[in-house]
């Protein structure tokens, strides 16, 4: 399937002057889906300045969707090497197509599930809630999956058990997340948009 762009003539910038015009990387089921499941552009300078301390770092998005966190994290902080793991293979095919377009070489995307993962080989961390869609009566990206409870539960599990694994130093960004989702050990040092973004180091 093609993707419908503007022309690729010009600066790299004009993709991250707004999230309208990076939404245009992808096709349109994709751009449908933006305002609920993508994070927005602020979000990511915001998120992946934080993970981003220390160069060369490696941080993964936990459910990376279309790939719009790292990408725009990759080019915000060049530094750093940005890691997305996602189960959805036509969404991984789109994320790597728009990273071929952007250029940036600072991203990889996975195509696996979260529970073949292990985290320590990734220094920090972005999570957008991307167990939520298991829940009953909340929105899915799509059909192709299986949604249920125990799954949301086991994911959540999986996540702090391997959260949990990490060193001190180790950083966190949630968003649209209760603290009841990060595990003990992590202290919160900050907060952003309307206390959405939220921050953690672990002690």
């Amino acid at each position: 399937m093609s993707l419908t762009t503007p022309s690729l003539s010009g600066h790299l910038n004009k993709w991250f002057d707004s999230d309208f015009n990076f939404h245009h990387l992808y096709p349109l089921y994709i751009r449908e889906l933006a305002q609920k499941h993508w994070t927005p552009l602020k979000v990511a300078q915001k998120a992946s300045d934080f993970l981003a301390a220390k160069s060369g770092a490696k941080i993964l998005d936990i459910g990376s969707g279309p790939g719009k966190f790292c990408l725009s994290g990759a080019y915000y902080n060049p530094a750093a090497n940005f890691y997305g793991i996602e189960q959805r293979n036509d969404l991984v095919f789109y994320a790597t197509t728009a990273k071929e377009m952007l250029g940036l070489s600072n991203v990889t995307f996975i195509h696996a599930n979260l529970l073949e993962l292990d985290f320590r080989e990734y220094d920090h961390f972005y999570f957008f809630n991307s167990f939520y869609e298991n829940l009953p009566g909340t929105q899915k990206i799509d059909n192709k999956l299986s949604y249920s409870r125990s799954l949301y539960n086991s994911y959540n599990r999986y996540l702090c058990d391997q959260l949990k694994k990490m060193p001190a130093g180790t950083r966190l960004a949630t968003y649209h997340c209760s603290e009841e989702e990060v595990p003990g050990g992590y202290h919160l040092v900050g907060t952003e948009i309307d206390h959405l973004l939220s921050f953690w180091i672990k002690v």
